[in-house]
């Protein structure tokens, strides 16, 4: 069992704000900051979209109000669920900043009406499946439920420098400022029980036993979820990148319906020892991709240094013109800009171009740059994808297979679940501590409010049609 003591309550508005929504359920914010600071920060502002506060402070507090109130709507628990809010410094630089977190105060087990006997589930949620508040057996009445904490100097010189939480309740941040409603709605999605307890950098559960979420998060290398596998099996399931799925058919069935269809790709078709879907990035120059895709052409590399890299900064000598002409070039990435080698190898006479990235991040980065002339399209592959494939290049014979491959979108996939339909969670790879297994992946298009980042287009919602953040919660217990 999982517990934090709860913050003491200095401030006017501790004795918690309560929102309703048509009782379904009660959300009470027990504001844990002191005088001045956070929700009680008495500097003047003006209205801001639709938020009639007149201080800092109080528009923060109605901000916080209204994500409880589209949670409370959404959620149905007889039990109150309190959290404690309060904002104080975070990590931050001046071009990144943690906007905040929230957890679940405890966990509970083997209570009465817990659906999965031997397993942890949030308070909040086990106090709604029980029907009764379990946290007096912890602490006092009215403790939290809920911590959330965020960053009051967001926007500061040194922390996302210019870059400050937007007040308004219509989603209308634009690109100066982050919205703070999204992310409010985001941290809650964690407290509420989107997160799993066993630790993902040594694999171990709990005291021993599997959090719900373990139940379903499922590697689909193994066919096994989290809950049946070793903590060995389970390290290396938290960095395998589009193996980690959601084994639930609630949430799968959903994303269908609103992930798009097509994921772009690199797909390999021989030889048989690197066959396979290769997740890329896109570029911002050159063609969009397309289906069916530069289909089934030989990769050939570039060859233009001496350590046997292929860089493609300078017009491609006569032997790689030879070896590329056709085909789908194979470059390094550095040295010069992305639109520098794609103007080369399609000078050359190339038909694609796969940049090999210096990095082994998953899902790529995009490959950045202008150049109205290039009419090829470009990816950007890991480096152990790119290293993999150089390998089979290097071992071909004459009587081997060259190695041929699509550069398209794959249509046996939505941008974000694998080819059997599940959707992909967050398996960065080395391990982010508070993010990895439990988000969403990067790769889901349109973005979803429980990726491991707050994006532009996310709005204010949590249901169907537009978000699966309360379709995952049912099926993880709650109704």
């Amino acid at each position: 069992m999982r517990n934090k003591a709860p913050l003491a309550c200095v401030a006017l508005l501790c004795a918690g704000s309560a929102v309703t929504a048509n009782a379904a359920a009660t959300i009470v914010i027990a504001v844990a900051d002191g005088p001045n600071v956070g929700f009680n920060d008495p500097t003047p502002v003006s209205p801001v979209g639709g938020n009639s506060g007149r201080t800092l402070g109080e528009q923060r507090l109605k901000v916080f109000q209204e994500a409880a109130r589209i949670w409370g709507q959404a959620l149905t628990s007889r039990v109150p669920i309190i959290v404690s809010a309060g904002w104080q410094a975070q990590s931050c630089t001046a071009n990144s900043a943690v906007l905040g977190s929230a957890g679940a105060v405890a966990v509970f087990r083997d209570f009465a009406g817990a659906p999965v006997r031997g397993t942890w589930y949030p308070v909040a949620l086990a106090n709604a499946l029980a029907g009764v508040d379990l946290m007096p057996s912890l602490n006092p009445a009215n403790a939290p439920d809920i911590t959330a904490r965020f960053n009051v100097n967001l926007g500061k010189p040194g922390c996302l420098t210019g870059m400050p939480f937007y007040l308004g309740l219509d989603s209308n941040e634009g690109s100066s400022a982050v919205d703070l409603l999204a992310v409010l709605l985001h941290e809650l999605g964690h407290g509420l029980g989107f997160q799993t307890f066993t630790n993902p950098q040594t694999g171990a559960p709990l005291n021993n036993l599997p959090s719900v979420w373990d139940h379903y998060l499922t590697d689909a290398s193994l066919n096994r979820t989290w809950a049946q596998m070793t903590n060995a099996q389970r390290v290396a399931s938290a960095t395998r990148t589009t193996q980690l799925v959601w084994g639930g058919t609630q949430v799968n069935d959903a994303a269908r319906s609103i992930l798009t269809a097509g994921a772009p790709a690199l797909t390999v078709s021989a030889p048989a020892n690197v066959v396979g879907s290769y997740q890329v990035g896109t570029a911002t120059f050159g063609p969009a991709l397309f289906s069916p895709g530069i289909a089934n052409r030989q990769i050939m590399p570039v060859v233009d240094q001496p350590n046997g890299t292929g860089l493609a900064c300078t017009a491609l000598s006569a032997a790689n013109v030879a070896a590329v002409s056709g085909k789908i070039a194979l470059v390094d990435k550095g040295t010069c800009a992305n639109t520098v080698k794609a103007a080369n190898v399609q000078a050359a006479g190339a038909v694609a171009m796969i940049v090999v990235d210096t990095l082994d991040t998953l899902p790529p980065a995009t490959l950045t740059g202008t150049d109205a002339s290039i009419r090829i399209p470009s990816v950007n592959i890991a480096l152990s994808d790119g290293n993999k494939l150089k390998t089979a290049l290097a071992s071909r014979t004459r009587t081997s297979s060259n190695v041929v491959a699509t550069v398209g979108i794959d249509l046996t996939r939505r941008r974000g679940m694998d080819t059997a339909g599940r959707i992909l969670m967050y398996a960065p790879n080395p391990v982010q501590p508070g993010s990895s297994v439990s988000h969403f992946d990067v790769t889901a298009t349109p973005n979803l409010l429980m990726e491991p980042a707050i994006n532009r287009d996310l709005g204010s919602s949590v249901t169907l049609p537009q978000d699966l953040t309360y379709t995952l919660l049912r099926e993880i217990g709650w109704r």
